[in-house]
């Protein structure tokens, strides 16, 4: 059974209807996500972001308004920073991706110094990762490919190889000092960082899940972690 085709008006018209129905005495509002990249799909949603200097506090809600699924991140004019800095911690900017790209649907003044302040975070790049981190991730990737090795249950197999993905991807992501990704963003930031690499990665764990040929993940790990001294097992503690 295919999508349900759902009839609703243009994207910018319904955020634009949508922001001066419920924020009309807004400072700022944009208009995200991807409509904007024109990624959409019969599923997709509206993602606008509200700035109001009067609010107390930000919060996000999610409504149904002019046919469209609609994801409102409200914030005032300091709570944007603080999840700027706590998106760019985590290396997954969320906000400040959606600031960057989207369209001014409303603005006081204050859009282009707020979407200049997103831009300038994306191109610095997430903050390099410790050797000791590096130390620290090897050994759970170690430790995660020699459950994988070593699994002869197939349903234990496909969680491991989930595991595995999640914390490989990761790792080549951060210490090319690239942003991360969850879900169909793991594989959108690996695409950003080396289309041939992505392709490489998706083939090896595809082969898996439809044969389950591990060796092509074998060597995919074994490959990403060698320049960093190898698998990491013997000597490897913790708070000793």
């Amino acid at each position: 059974m295919g999508v349900r085709k759902i009839n609703r008006i243009d994207a910018y018209k319904a955020a634009e209807l949508f922001t001066l129905k419920q924020f009309p005495n807004c400072h700022g509002a944009l208009l995200a996500g991807s409509v904007v990249r024109g990624e959409a799909t019969e599923t997709s949603d509206l993602d606008i972001v509200i700035f109001d200097k009067y609010l107390k506090s930000a919060y996000r809600e999610s409504v149904i308004e002019f046919g469209w699924n609609i994801e409102v991140f409200v914030h005032n004019l300091t709570s944007y920073k603080d999840f700027f800095t706590s998106d760019c911690e985590r290396a997954r900017p969320s906000l400040p991706k959606m600031v960057s790209e989207g369209i001014v649907l409303k603005d006081s003044g204050i859009m282009e110094h707020i979407k200049q302040e997103a831009i300038d975070l994306l191109e610095n790049g997430p903050q390099e990762w410790s050797a000791e981190t590096i130390r620290i991730k090897r050994y759970f990737i170690t430790d995660a490919l020699d459950d994988f090795i070593g699994c002869t249950d197939r349903a234990e197999e496909i969680f491991i190889a989930n595991t595995l993905a999640e914390l490989v991807s990761e790792f080549v992501l951060r210490t090319n000092r690239h942003w991360i990704g969850a879900s169909k963003w793991v594989i959108r930031s690996l695409r950003n960082y080396d289309e041939k690499f992505a392709e490489c990665f998706v083939n090896a764990f595809d082969t898996f899940y439809k044969t389950g040929d591990k060796n092509k993940v074998i060597a995919l790990v074994d490959d990403i972690l060698q320049p960093f001294g190898g698998r990491l097992f013997q000597g490897f503690s913790i708070g000793k």
